[in-house]
């Protein structure tokens, strides 16, 4: 059976509803037709001209983006600048756009979930609860086996997220045994991951005041990165996607951008 853009989107629904997304979030469909036979889904974090151009090259008619390729209401389209160039090369290449973004980073087994468990963290909870919704939220939080020095877990962090760099507010090489962990832009969840017992914080985008915030609040507090912690999520999600498509006896392929880079290094080569 090939699936329709619509058939994915109501099996994302049933993954990740909707109603879980945040007020100023725009997940769903941003272009294309909910009518299209789907046989190749192209899975990237961001919904780029070079994400689209890759799905072309695989044959794909879905581009499925953790990041909304549209994310207020356009009054214009210009096609010589981002989204519009996007938006018309998709309809080009006859291509459907969708993403699952916040509403993903809430659910169950979600981006937040998979962070979680890639740290091996036990008795996890979530950190900021939706109201009315069972095990759905904004972040993660929950123990390591054993208690480890700061050091240890920041070579982990590097290791599972795939980076060399990362930002960090601490006092010394601390021990950690509560963790907390907010994929994409999570600092502002510094002071609830303090109250509920985190020695550390795992997000992206810290700004200064976070840090500041985390040192007077005795958390640690570690930036590995909005791209980081989101695209290694992402692509454990594409892994269970597949799975989920498999169940559902699809004949569809699901690829995933493996020459996807953090847009905050790409400049300089690394």
């Amino acid at each position: 059976m090939f699936p329709k853009t619509r058939d994915v989107l109501d099996l994302l629904e049933k993954i990740a509803p909707l109603q879980l997304a945040e007020p100023w979030d725009n997940p769903g469909l941003q272009t294309g037709s909910f009518s299209q036979e789907i046989d190749t889904i192209f899975m990237a974090l961001d919904p780029t001209m070079k994400a689209l151009l890759s799905a072309a090259e695989r044959h794909a008619q879905l581009l499925l983006t953790h990041h909304p390729l549209i994310f207020t209401p356009l009054s214009q389209i210009d096609i010589d600048v981002y989204p519009g160039n996007v938006l018309v090369e998709a309809a080009g290449c006859g291509i459907s756009v969708i993403s699952a973004h916040t509403n993903l980073d809430a659910a169950a087994g979600g981006i937040n979930d998979i962070m979680a468990e890639l740290l091996g963290l036990h008795d996890v909870e979530v950190l900021s609860e939706i109201s009315g919704s069972d095990n759905t939220g904004l972040g993660r939080i929950g123990d390591l086996p054993e208690p480890a020095n700061l050091l240890a877990v920041i070579d982990d962090v590097k290791r599972i997220f795939n980076t060399k760099t990362l930002r960090i507010a601490a006092r010394g090489d601390v021990r950690i045994r509560r963790i907390a962990v907010v994929g994409g832009s999570g600092g502002g969840l510094v002071s609830l991951a303090a109250k509920k017992g985190a020695d550390l914080l795992i997000t992206g985008d810290v700004s200064h005041h976070h840090a500041l915030e985390a040192r007077m609040l005795g958390i640690v507090l570690v930036d590995a990165g909005h791209f980081h912690t989101e695209k290694t999520a992402f692509k454990y999600f594409a892994e269970y996607l597949r799975s989920m498509v498999a169940n559902l006896e699809w004949e569809v392929k699901i690829e995933t951008d493996e020459d996807e880079v953090d847009p905050i290094n790409e400049g300089l080569g690394k």
